[in-house]
């Protein structure tokens, strides 16, 4: 290394180096920008990953240093992690040191390759006591109410009365209010100063109890304003009573992707994102993707009511439909990265695993049919303001402009996908430094930038 790269590098560390500022409002769109701890606006682009048949001594085994170092190849620099209190608290009170060493590994690599990542509580069919994962068995009270499992169609399972009434205890029991926040106190201790951490999602998909006579977008408003407005509350103080910097996720229920617009009241802190999932249900039973139809313009609309009303960021915490290679999924592709871009702070799709169904990649690490329509240049963090970004696909151009801060970082970073690209930075900018999918840019303060990246 000469003296030249020993400087820049220096200069970039420097430059990178936590700055306290301000956090840019919005990016014109009314919704607020996720930032970071030096108020880059963020753009997170991911998938989840997740090991759902791993339990006790081989939970976590299936995720590996590979999901990571492939992901960042690719260029995505995003992952939400699947956790189970399940295995966390096996038994009331007793928390599995060994699963969460499990966690820090995977964190490990995450840091490894530069990867931020969301915790999530997981759960599917609320958990163990009906088949999946999620809430511990000691903690699920059905009162006798009788449950039918749906093997052809798990998501049905919820709307048993059993997983209802179970809903319902884990919302209103005082103890079992307490034990949830005792189990988010336990990670956000255990985590808050990981530096691959970025945030905890509270609950995954969480439902409840419809009453008699309630159609269901009636049944989730209410669910969401009565039980998981004042949940996510108790849990956003539980987790600040050890970690004050993480940004805390909240999702409604997934009603929302019938573009049914949340009941989600507010949640008193300062660092909350609204996390809806991005799912149609004619397209999860296996129809294609039917352009005409305007759900993904129902869903927009619906989805960005809260956070405009409510001034927080926006993060899609799961998408992808099961079957990719229908004849319209290249257009829901393209349509479905439009969207996400006009309003998020990004996404995480889903999942990220070696195989077929869900999976984003093959056995061999090659994505699969319409997948590799997710990998796009982007900004993961602009030291600024955002003016405009956007991507053509069949140009292979990207485009940012932006006004660079007055205070504090002055780097921007950018992730591009394999291939050859070219950057070209105006406006009193440089490319400071560059790897294999990776750039760095260093503008002038208060200047209007813009940068041009093209393939090839």
């Amino acid at each position: 290394m000469g003296r030249t790269a020993l400087v820049a590098g220096a200069v970039l560390a420097a430059l990178l180096a936590p700055t306290a500022v301000a956090a840019p409002a919005d990016d014109g769109t009314g919704i607020p920008v996720l930032t970071d701890e030096r108020g880059r606006a963020l753009t997170l682009r991911g998938w989840n990953v997740e090991d759902k048949a791993g339990r006790g001594d081989q939970a976590l085994a299936a995720v590996t240093e590979r999901h990571f170092r492939d992901m960042r190849a690719k260029g995505f620099g995003f992952a939400r992690l699947l956790v189970f209190w399940d295995d966390l608290e096996p038994r009331p009170g007793e928390y599995s040191h060994s699963y969460l060493r499990k966690i820090e590994r995977v964190l490990d690599w995450a840091e490894k390759y530069d990867v931020r990542v969301l915790i999530d509580a997981h759960q599917d069919v609320f958990g163990p006591a009906f088949g999946h994962r999620g809430v511990p068995e000691w903690a699920t009270r059905t009162d006798g109410l009788p449950f039918t499992p749906h093997p052809d169609d798990w998501f049905a399972e919820y709307f048993e009365p059993a997983v209802q009434r179970a809903f319902t205890h884990l919302y209103e029991d005082e103890d079992l209010r307490l034990a949830q926040a005792r189990m988010w106190r336990v990670l956000a201790d255990r985590f808050e100063d990981h530096p691959a951490v970025l945030g905890y999602d509270l609950i995954n998909e969480p439902m409840g109890e419809l009453r008699e006579g309630e159609d269901l977008p009636t049944a989730a408003r209410r669910i969401e304003r009565e039980h998981l407005t004042p949940m996510y509350n108790r849990l956003a103080d539980a987790v600040r009573s050890v970690d004050r910097d993480s940004w805390v996720f909240v999702e409604p229920t997934p009603i929302v992707g019938e573009g049914v617009p949340t009941g989600l009241g507010r949640i008193d802190d300062p660092k909350v994102v609204y996390a809806p999932h991005f799912y149609n249900t004619a397209m999860e039973a296996g129809a294609d993707y039917d352009p005409t139809a305007g759900w993904i313009e129902t869903y927009e609309q619906a989805v960005t009511r809260y956070p405009k009303e409510y001034k927080v960021p926006v993060v899609v915490g799961e998408w992808g439909p099961l079957n990719n290679a229908l004849p319209h999924m290249n257009r829901f592709y393209r349509d479905a990265m439009a969207s996400l871009g006009r309003y998020g702070s990004g996404w995480a799709g889903y999942v990220w695993c070696y195989g077929g169904g869900y999976c984003a990649v093959d056995g061999s690490g090659e994505f699969r049919t319409n997948k590799e329509l997710t990998a796009q240049p982007y900004a993961e963090a602009v030291a600024g303001t955002v003016r405009s970004s956007s991507y053509d696909p069949g140009a292979g151009v990207y485009r940012l402009v932006y006004d660079s801060g007055r205070r504090g970082s002055r780097v921007t970073e950018l992730s591009l996908p394999p291939g050859p690209w070219t950057i070209a930075a105006g406006g009193e900018a440089v490319v400071l430094r560059r790897e294999a999918g990776r750039a760095w840019l260093l503008a002038a303060p208060g200047a209007r930038v813009t940068v041009t990246v093209t393939r090839g």
